[in-house]
């Protein structure tokens, strides 16, 4: 029963936490104009839900976490014939890629590169696995009221609603590009993409932040008086709840810079837990109460938080390294040199992940730590 309880309270912990994380990066990219085809509750895997302002919603089976697909942040140059073989498309509808190679005059491979990248960007939709061969369809579009009040306002016909797969004229293919393009995240300034990446630790700092607030200034605390026994009841000024928030941010900020000091590594990765140690300690936190688990479940975002800020891909700050390494030298990084900077990643992680899960096991099955 204890490592029933153990796992719930984990995935609970967890799961919320990557959730609202993810849900930094996907108010931001709308906030910005930028597509995201979905947003989950879980890891990536089959899931239900709903279709709402161009983005699915909905659960994956696994819900410890959540992810947000915001497009165009593919490494690496775009495909020189994206705008081709998204006209081809769009007029045919549906069709496979033998289809837009020989409507752009391109070989089959070009076309697969280019139709796959129309996918990443919500251009396209890919094949099924009901689908014989490669073959794409042309997204549904239903207008929005802000599309069809804007028409109306400029005297133009309104948008016209299009099914999945459905045939759709195109007058101007560089028109249709550019609105398609203006919708990703790679046609957006180094600032934009800045906040993006980083909104996601941001939504955990300031979630923690709130917790402090509401527990030492809403909620308030007892304090017992070490002469008389007594016990009062105390509440913080708001201001000193956020500067006690700021506070442990810092402790944790030095605690992760830790990692970086060989001389204090080893006690860093000593001094952490992996998803053993915090399902325990989360189950613990949870047996104390309510307050003890909100205060414990703040603790880890601040931790989840500034540890994807790390400069290691595929962690946030690995990302944001990037793009500033992309800033300063005016040049792209391919897509091979990130998928090994991104296994390196991983690796490491492992590694740490490994050591981590053995002194947790050590530490809290055998009582040998």
């Amino acid at each position: 029963m204890d490592i029933v309880l153990m796992i719930l309270c984990a995935t609970a912990v967890l799961g919320f936490l990557v959730f609202i994380h993810e849900g930094g990066h996907y108010l931001a990219s709308r906030a910005f104009g930028v597509r995201v085809t979905e947003f989950m509750l879980g890891l990536p895997g089959p899931s239900i839900g709903f279709t709402k302002w161009g983005t699915k919603f909905g659960v994956t089976p696994i819900l410890l976490g959540g992810y947000a697909k915001v497009c165009g942040m593919e490494p690496g140059e775009m495909s020189p014939h994206l705008e081709a073989a998204l006209a081809s498309l769009h007029r045919r509808g549906t069709a496979n890629m033998e289809d837009v190679a020989r409507d752009c005059g391109i070989t089959d491979d070009e076309a697969y590169e280019a139709l796959e990248e129309l996918v990443e960007w919500g251009s396209a939709t890919g094949p099924t696995k009901k689908d014989q061969f490669n073959t794409y369809r042309a997204p549904a579009f239903q207008p929005s009221r802000r599309q069809i009040k804007a028409a109306q306002d400029a005297g133009e016909p309104l948008p016209e609603p299009y099914a999945l797969g459905q045939a759709r004229s195109v007058a101007d293919p560089h028109a249709l590009f550019e609105s398609e393009y203006k919708q990703q995240y790679r046609s957006l300034p180094f600032w934009k993409r800045s906040v993006i990446l980083v909104a996601g630790v941001g939504v955990n700092l300031l979630f923690a932040i709130l917790v402090f607030v509401v527990l030492y200034s809403v909620l308030g605390f007892d304090v017992q008086n070490p002469e008389t026994g007594e016990i009062a009841h105390m509440a913080l000024d708001p201001v000193r709840s956020v500067e006690m928030g700021f506070m442990y941010i810092g402790m944790v900020v030095q605690a992760v810079a830790g990692l970086f000091n060989p001389a204090t590594a080893a006690e860093t990765v000593s001094n952490s837990a992996s998803i053993v140690g915090i399902a325990v300690m989360s189950k613990d936190a949870a047996m104390l109460g309510f307050e003890s688990f909100l205060l414990f479940t703040a603790m880890i975002s601040v931790s989840l938080g500034i540890m994807n800020l790390l400069p290691i891909p595929p962690l946030d700050g690995g990302r944001f390294v990037i793009e500033v390494f992309q800033k300063l030298s005016r040049k792209m990084v391919s897509m091979r040199a990130l998928n090994y900077l991104s296994a390196a990643g991983m690796v490491l992680f492992l590694g740490f992940f490994l050591v981590m899960v053995n002194q947790d096991i050590q530490r809290f099955v055998f009582g040998n730590w």
